[in-house]
């Protein structure tokens, strides 16, 4: 296992494209000006000693060092061993609604990307619960199963669009469902719902199995994103608005958030409802609702004793650029004695 601790200086490898631009430029100018002075044929007798290989060497050199040099600065940590560590948390499954009224823009930037700030920045937060991720429109289909890799979890959620689920609508019930499948029946561990959506449930049954899950001891925490004024849904082609969703009639479709259904399915899953209008204010209920919850300890095995390898990337960039400084740009003269080609 491996971490780069300063990605950022990746960028530095543009230089070695550059530096193989100018040479192919320095190199065509310098043939163009021996041209002026003598025949092709006539270079090699004239500058005997000139290697044409040489030089691209001195190149391959330079840029093997720079690119050791930026591994080093990128500072690659490795960790040595697995250990099974014990932490204490709850088993927390994020529902994130990907339906098409998540488009909406009524909310910045849109309800989905500020569902995907939302829980990221829920993530970033939590200390050691274990996490689940689903997305659900008119079916729910899982994303994450659960586990304390929150890297994996930001990646999966980020990567999420209203495209995953074919079917359309806010089936809030089948993940509801879906949910208590993520969580092990033999687990002691306190199980956490939080549902990320508009409340736009074209299903019905949520009640209801909101109702079931709490009997099953799920908590269910509700989020609302979107206003009650409400807003279109763009239909957007590279980037560009094209036009606005409309109905059967022809009528452009307004969403509006249904935060009473929300409040209800928070209710009867003895959990609360929490406007997501504000990342802080979201998270600070959160913490609340999460801090009255008992909390049980659990074992999981991580990577551990990471230590940074860039002083061995150092030295061999520093020794490649030391090497080229013996590189002249003359043929080696025991390889010319050699005489390997027998000219």
């Amino acid at each position: 296992m491996y971490l780069l601790e300063e990605k950022i200086y990746f960028w530095l490898l543009c230089i070695i494209p550059v530096l193989v631009l100018l040479f192919i430029f320095l190199s065509y100018w310098r043939y163009r000006a021996q041209r002026k002075y003598a025949e092709k044929h006539m270079l090699s007798h004239l500058i005997p000693d000139r290697s044409w290989f040489k030089p691209i060497l001195k190149l391959v050199t330079i840029s093997v060092g720079i690119l050791f040099l930026v591994i080093a600065l990128v500072n690659l940590k490795a960790g040595t061993k697995i250990e099974t560590v014990k932490r204490e948390g709850v088993d927390i499954v994020f529902a994130v609604d990907i339906s098409k009224s998540m488009l909406a823009e009524d909310i910045a930037p849109s309800r989905l990307e500020k569902s995907q700030q939302l829980v990221t920045q829920i993530i970033n937060n939590l200390a050691s619960d274990r996490i689940g991720l689903i997305a659900y429109a008119g079916s729910a289909v899982p994303q994450l199963p659960i586990t304390t890799d929150y890297s994996s979890a930001k990646m999966f959620l980020q990567s999420m669009n209203t495209d995953l689920v074919s079917s359309q609508g806010t089936a809030i019930a089948e993940a509801i469902q879906l949910a208590e499948s993520y969580y092990s029946e033999d687990t002691e561990a306190s199980k956490v719902l939080v549902i990320i959506s508009d409340g736009e449930d074209h299903e019905g049954e949520a009640l209801d199995y909101a109702e079931a899950a709490a009997e099953n001891g799920i908590r269910i925490i509700t989020i609302g994103v979107g206003t009650e004024k409400g807003g279109t849904i763009p239909i957007k082609r590279n980037g560009i608005v094209r036009e606005f969703k409309k109905d059967r009639d022809g009528n452009t479709v307004i969403t509006r958030l249904n935060s009473e259904t929300l409040e209800e399915i928070a209710s009867l899953g003895n959990g609360v409802y929490i406007d997501g209008t504000v990342t802080a204010s979201v998270i600070e209920k959160l913490k609340e609702e999460l801090s009255g919850i008992d909390k049980v300890e659990f074992e999981s095995q991580q990577y551990a004793d990471f230590e940074s390898q860039f002083q061995w990337f150092l030295g061999f960039g520093l020794f490649f650029l030391f090497l080229d400084i013996f590189y002249l740009e003359k043929k080696t003269a025991w390889l010319k004695k050699l005489n390997l080609f027998n000219e």
